[in-house]
């Protein structure tokens, strides 16, 4: 079976799956000047992966403006230096997670505690350390086809954010939600703070969107708000 490059979710939204089918997932929204914003670059090796499916869409790495990421995990930051150095476009993080950028070190996890130190201390803690240009804060619009807003949804890291684009109503989630086998939470261990990833995903629920793309596992496209809400209810 052909493997898939790139998933159209909206007029100039796109899925990159950069492990497995949707395992591992970044995003290119294009804009009317044919520019591309990437959202997130996969593990160290997604960048041809990422180029691939860009190629699927008829762009190329010299189309590619801008780069966003949700976080600095070494599987959504790991192909982020090499992206910038093939492209030539400046990286975005929220302000909390630069420093982790900028020094290609996760943010401690598991709450502190001996498996979460463990965790970060792992190879596949560490990532290519990568300059990001513009430090990004809550409520942050960026000029993205009509409208890129960031949503600060920490406690998976410290500077975690969830996009969303107005325009097209595609909500990128991050790591805030995962779609493995249905709706569900990241792994504990894999947060900074779970509890807090907890509290703040409810923002998800309270967002107007008809797409909800998640970094990890395939979209909703059925009532995603709906379906969204109906898993964080679960908590209260």
């Amino acid at each position: 079976m052909a493997r898939t490059v790139a998933v159209p979710l909206a007029p100039g939204v796109w899925r990159i799956p950069t492990v497995g089918r949707a395992m591992v997932n970044s995003y290119a929204f294009v804009d009317d000047d044919g520019s591309v914003t990437l959202v997130d670059c996969g593990v160290r090796r997604a960048p041809a992966r990422i180029v691939r499916g860009l190629a699927a869409i008829g762009k190329t790495p010299a189309d590619v403006t801008r780069i966003v990421l949700t976080h600095a995990h070494a599987d959504h930051a790991g192909g982020a230096a090499e992206l910038a150095r093939r492209t030539g476009a400046p990286v975005a993080a929220h302000r909390a997670d630069v420093p982790y950028a900028e020094s290609g070190r996760v943010p401690p996890q598991g709450g502190g505690n001996t498996v979460g130190r463990f965790l970060t201390r792992l190879a596949g803690g560490r990532f290519p350390a990568v300059t990001v240009a513009r430090p990004l804060a809550d409520g942050d619009v960026l000029p993205v086809g009509g409208g890129l807003r960031v949503v600060h949804t920490p406690g998976h890291s410290p500077g975690h954010v969830s996009l969303l684009h107005e325009p097209t109503r595609v909500l990128v989630t991050g790591d805030a939600l995962f779609n493995v086998a249905g709706v569900r939470w990241p792994v504990r261990s894999f947060c900074t703070d779970f509890r807090m990833t907890q509290r703040t995903a409810h923002v998800l629920g309270e967002l107007d969107y008809d797409v909800a793309a998640f970094t990890h596992g395939p979209e909703l496209t059925d009532q995603a708000r709906e379906q969204v809400r109906a898993f964080l209810r679960r908590l209260r």
